[in-house]
């Protein structure tokens, strides 16, 4: 479809022209300065500035495509990458320095029980905690009931349903503890349990 000859003799032509206008200066500010692209949205809207208005903590950010419920506690430092869900309708806290990878869904209700019965029952809801220095790599489920203590790596595309301890390495589906992260002064490595 031809936008420009669609919009050519209607109020919303130059309103449009605009807008591509708009695009293409913030396009090539990104690619200069950052050599990527985005969509649109997420080059208009500032990811600090809506971490700012949600109430999180200092110098975090959360993606414009990210979705928010309810109201969770979010620290410092935190990046909240793109097409993400974080569910706080339950308690959801997350710590200081950590990063949610894009595509990371943060439950803390389901509605299976309640599915399953024919809506006789109410919405199940839970706490989550993500402890502070703490990676959730792309693509995870953490369900309600949880808690991921500080300085653990989530691997990408794993389900997590239980709770671990510090210095974890979690993965698979459902995660289980894999390996210990060993922190000392800058350094990190990690120390995979044996199968």
């Amino acid at each position: 479809m031809d936008k420009v000859k669609v919009l050519e003799n209607t109020q919303s032509k130059d309103f449009f022209e605009d807008i591509l206008k708009l695009d293409n200066t913030l396009e090539n500010a990104y690619r200069n300065q950052f050599n990527r692209t985005l969509p649109f949205n997420e080059k208009v809207f500032d990811r600090w500035q809506k971490a700012k208005n949600l109430g999180f903590g200092e110098n975090s950010s959360i993606y414009d495509s990210s979705f928010v419920f309810g109201s969770p506690k979010v620290g410092k430092d935190v990046w909240i990458g793109p097409f993400t869900i974080i569910d706080g309708s339950g308690k959801l806290t997350i710590g200081d320095n950590v990063t949610i990878s894009s595509g990371v869904h943060i439950y803390t209700h389901d509605n299976i029980k309640q599915t399953l019965l024919g809506k006789h029952i109410p919405i199940e809801r839970g706490s989550v905690a993500i402890g502070d220095n703490t990676y959730i790599g792309p693509n995870v489920v953490i369900a309600k009931n949880v808690v991921i203590k500080n300085h653990s790596v989530v691997a990408t595309n794993s389900f997590v349903k239980d709770s671990f301890p510090s210095n974890s390495i979690i993965a698979g589906n459902p995660a289980k503890k894999i390996g210990t992260v060993i922190t000392k002064g800058d350094e990190v490595s990690f120390k995979y349990d044996k199968i």
